[in-house]
């Protein structure tokens, strides 16, 4: 049985608050993650997905726990955002494995001690108290199981039209934080534990420029900006897009940074 969204509101409201203003964007545009991703979770953990009970922490509108399902996984989804939840849900089929999706924080997870084989970040840790988060990641898991980490990332450095991009977003949005700005790095959650391995995954992802704008309206420093400005930008960045690609259709590429630990 499907279980809608449960609150336990905590600290990080505001910034659910800000993702709740970006749902339907976010829920349209932002990306999923290639198969071979999954593969070498799989490998590196040593676990299973299909049968494993997995908290997928910062889930959003679902796109990796409806991954995780797909593969079997029983999951259960938390995020302190009743909008991006509310999606997630609206997208289960009914059919078993069921996904319990809870309005809560990460950084103190309302479930009990030892019941996951995975608990996951996707997009999300560095949202999170980098001590006490994988303190309550520990808790909740089995013997055995273990902390997941992933990002989809844009490869800038791989296409020039992309670097522009970014150096677009970068001179445009004071809070912008991502591959043109010179101090960038991936969020250090291999810092936080004890490291099994970290990989580097490429793939190349086909999308329309309307998606894909979509998947920038999605972000917490285009929500920071006034609706105004933010419509300015997207026109920007829509102009300059044309322009490389008349036919509509980007190629861009991109790498996953997956970190898993115990």
């Amino acid at each position: 049985m499907n279980v809608g969204p449960t609150r336990n509101v905590g600290p990080t409201r505001d910034l659910a608050r800000v993702f709740d203003s970006v749902a339907d964007a976010y829920d349209a545009g932002r990306p999923s993650y290639p198969d071979e991703m999954y593969r070498a979770l799989t490998e590196v953990t040593g676990i299973e997905l299909d049968g494993a009970t997995t908290i997928d922490v910062g889930a959003g509108t679902g796109i990796l726990t409806h991954a995780l399902r797909a593969r079997g996984s029983q999951v259960i989804a938390v995020d302190p955002g009743a909008e991006m939840l509310a999606r997630l849900v609206t997208r289960i089929d009914g059919e078993p494995p069921a996904v319990a999706a809870v309005i809560a924080d990460g950084n103190a997870l309302p479930l009990a001690d030892g019941v996951a084989d995975l608990v996951t970040y996707a997009q999300s840790w560095h949202w999170l108290d980098p001590v006490v988060s994988i303190a309550e990641a520990r808790r909740v898991l089995r013997p055995g199981g273990a902390i997941v980490g992933c990002w989809n990332l844009h490869h800038a450095a791989q296409a020039e039209w992309l670097a522009a991009y970014e150096a677009r977003l970068a001179e445009a949005v004071p809070t912008y934080w991502g591959p043109a700005v010179e101090e960038w790095s991936v969020p250090p959650i291999a810092a936080a534990f004890e490291v099994v391995q970290e990989r580097w995954i490429p793939w190349t992802r086909l999308v329309g420029i309307e998606d894909f704008l979509l998947d920038l309206r999605s972000h917490s420093y285009m929500a920071a900006l006034s609706p105004d400005a933010a419509d300015e930008l997207v026109g920007r960045q829509r102009g300059e897009l044309r322009k490389a690609f008349p036919e509509g259709v980007l190629s861009v590429p991109m790498r996953v940074y997956l970190a898993v630990g115990r």
